[in-house]
């Protein structure tokens, strides 16, 4: 009897491997229909939407030194250094830096600078080997980004969650083809219907 009873164990734990394995082979073969959703990174990068929150760009001459920017921070992470000016009778910048390794990238500075010398680029490619080189001053802040698709070295792909259904590779996908999905003007439409 003890022989059967290792005979059915055996053959029991043989039916739940095999059950185990089938479980993992259909992940497997349902994930060998989906899209990609690599990307190549070196030679190809995605672009970033309209309202993408990358480095931060300055525009020396338009700041007025409000410090609107840095009392907006949730981590008062600008620093704006000005001196006054008694023949103008105003503030005049001298200096302007922020440091990346530490900004949150929430936009608020954006958002509320009264005379919009400060704006988001689409810029992401910040690492550097020393945290002290992410200190961007008035200079490095003014530089601006080359844009992923005007490089001629890298193949910009549109974002991969937003191919059209039944596409399943970026560099077919001509300029003007739409994205997957319906606007908000055409899911309201179809509300009032």
């Amino acid at each position: 009897m003890k022989f059967l009873k290792q005979v059915r164990d055996y053959t029991k734990e043989a039916v739940q491997a095999a059950r185990y394995i089938g479980q993992g082979l259909s992940v497997t073969f349902d994930h060998m229909q989906r899209r990609p959703v690599t990307v190549q990174y070196p030679y190809e990068k995605l672009i970033p939407s309209e309202r993408f929150r990358g480095r931060i760009h300055f525009e020396f001459d338009k700041c007025i030194s409000c410090e609107v920017c840095v009392r907006v921070c949730p981590i008062n992470l600008p620093v704006v250094d000005w001196e006054f000016n008694t023949e103008m009778k105003k503030k005049q910048l001298k200096h302007y830096s922020i440091d990346f390794g530490v900004c949150i990238f929430c936009g608020n500075c954006v958002e509320f600078c009264p005379t919009n010398c400060l704006s988001m680029t689409e810029e992401y490619e910040l690492s550097v080997y020393d945290r002290h080189e992410l200190n961007y001053d008035n200079v490095a802040l003014g530089r601006l980004p080359y844009k992923v698709t005007n490089d001629p070295m890298v193949t910009p792909l549109r974002e991969l969650a937003y191919l059209p259904k039944g596409v399943t590779d970026p560099h077919e996908l001509p300029a003007d083809a739409r994205r997957a999905g319906l606007r908000p003007e055409e899911i309201l439409e179809q509300m009032e219907k």
